[in-house]
């Protein structure tokens, strides 16, 4: 979905297919099948960005067999969907029964995580739009922040240098823009968007920026104004932000409050739970270790990292951080021109959702992606951009 900014510009709206992971290019195609043009033709459109997730065996094809590239940009040009920023965070397994850490491996110290990224930088190129020239990847903050010293930062460093280089010469070779988001995450080397300044403001170039992901922002109790305003004030660029809200709990010290949060501590996906105190931020790697009897603070609200639908926030007594997303989108792309121009809601967690949240089908599913891309399209209307066929 693409917008018209009171500036000019276009903004693009996509939604990120890792909530349907597949790990070989036929399971990407028959996502485009299933889910992605459902989504699109429940939205009355005649074309939807899609936030494409290629795992590491998926761009490997798509790198060594040129018809294969060619065929998945023909299926999308059929199937009314454009895809203009990729998703690099999970490398693979992000179908897997439990990920948990495993998403984190491997990071910008494995020569693999480089090698990956620059390929998505290359498939990207012949991806977008023949009316686009901008493409944008999220991928992760650097590492794990265990077992993550100088020595692992200066290899992270220079991995990055080399990326942006090879980003610059393929621009030269392609006329693609492509830039990196690195996406501030809790547990992470880089939880925090303040985290983020020293790191990125010590490369050289514009190519590696910040993805904002607003759950990520929320669970960290970030203010969106003064997290966004201080990467503005280093120079960090934003390439892309992705739209999600967590998981919110007011009075977690309370037994039924508790009781609820329960329901969503599953085995899956790692839900780095957090809350501020006086003293500081506290936080757990996962929610299941925080209602463990005495592992977090409980006098002060609770968030956690779980990406729970933009439209449906959960029952009392729990709710979700969708007033954070509203306000980092204003920060975003609510003032004279946009800090960035690709949005992309990320809600990968329906299945994870407890048994009676989650779709029963892909029915269910499409019509939940759809309704959180009406939301998010609402809310762009509401700060003054323009809808585009």
């Amino acid at each position: 979905m693409r917008f018209r900014h009171p500036d000019g510009s276009t903004v693009h709206l996509a939604y990120c297919t890792n909530v349907h992971p597949a790990e070989t290019l036929d399971g990407v195609l028959a996502q485009l099948r299933d889910h992605c043009e459902p989504v699109r033709r429940r939205l009355g459109r005649d074309r939807l960005g899609i936030g494409l997730w290629l795992a590491k065996d998926a761009a490997h094809t798509l790198i060594t067999d040129p018809a294969a590239l060619r065929g998945l940009r023909a299926e999308l040009d059929r199937r009314g969907l454009e895809v203009v920023t990729l998703n690099g965070f999970p490398y693979e397994g992000f179908g897997a029964e439990e990920v948990k850490y495993r998403v984190y491996k491997p990071d910008w110290t494995d020569p693999a995580r480089l090698a990956h990224t620059t390929d998505l930088a290359r498939l990207l190129c012949a991806l977008l739009p023949d009316d686009v020239t901008e493409g944008t990847i999220s991928t992760l903050p650097l590492a794990w922040r265990t077992h993550f010293d100088d020595v692992a930062a200066e290899v992270a460093r220079s991995a990055l240098t080399t990326l942006s280089e090879r980003l610059d010469a393929l621009e030269e070779l392609t006329g693609k823009s492509i830039r990196v988001g690195l996406e501030p995450e809790p547990g992470c080397t880089v939880e925090t968007t303040s985290d983020a300044i020293a790191p990125l403001t010590a490369l050289a170039g514009h190519r590696v920026g910040i993805c904002v992901d607003t759950c990520h922002l929320a669970t960290s109790f970030e203010d969106p104004a003064t997290a966004i305003g201080a990467l503005t004030a280093a120079g960090v660029t934003i390439p892309k932000a992705q739209l999600s809200a967590a998981l919110h709990a007011e009075h977690p010290h309370l037994p039924e409050v508790r009781e609820a949060l329960a329901a969503f501590a599953e085995p899956r996906f790692l839900h780095q739970t957090r809350t501020s105190t006086s003293a500081g931020l506290r936080g757990t790697d996962d929610l299941a270790e925080a209602l463990a009897g005495g592992a977090l603070p409980d006098g002060t609200p609770w968030r956690a990292h779980f990406h729970v639908p933009l439209h449906a926030p959960p029952a009392a007594p729990l709710t979700s951080t969708l007033p954070v997303l509203q306000d980092a989108m204003t920060q975003l792309v609510g003032g004279p021109a946009p800090l960035t121009r690709h949005l992309e809601v990320e809600t990968y967690t329906w299945q994870a959702l407890p048994a009676e949240l989650r779709p029963r089908n892909r029915t269910q599913l499409a019509d939940g992606i759809a309704a959180e891309l009406t939301l998010a399209r609402d809310l762009l209307v509401d700060l003054g951009l323009k809808e585009l066929p």
